[in-house]
């Protein structure tokens, strides 16, 4: 998971998914999204968002970061299988499971033209 090939299918999902790149182009959101493993000093893969389309995808290679998610193999691969709702989301993150290293995830949470995308990213990530 979030290796060179599996970031590039997540790319072209996020991209083929209206209610994440659509949604996001709306706000016209543009970020370096890395995602990785608790406990892990780097981050495995990442994705750049510009205007909502993921332009590219890969292992993280110092890029800068404007969020970086981690989670244990075990949640990852748990959220890969079942994808969480809001709840669930908010859950993993109040109780721990769900680390953001860097990035805001109150502030995310709480507006809805970012909550619900961010929701549907796992949902995306259920695809790959």
């Amino acid at each position: 998971m979030f290796k060179e090939d599996w970031m590039k299918k997540f790319q072209n999902a996020w991209n083929a998914e209206p209610g994440l790149a659509d949604a996001l182009k709306q706000i016209n959101f543009n970020s370096v999204i890395a995602y990785g493993f608790t406990g892990e000093e780097k981050p495995v893969g990442v994705i750049t968002v510009e205007n909502g389309h993921v332009v590219s995808a890969g292992e993280y290679n110092g890029e800068t970061l404007n969020w970086d998610l981690r989670a244990s193999n075990e949640h990852w691969g748990k959220w890969v299988k079942s994808p969480p709702g809001m709840m669930g989301l908010g859950m993993a993150y109040t109780t721990g499971k769900l680390k953001f290293l860097v990035g805001d995830y109150g502030a995310m949470i709480k507006d809805p033209r970012m909550a619900g995308p961010f929701i549907k990213s796992f949902a995306v990530m259920a695809k790959i």
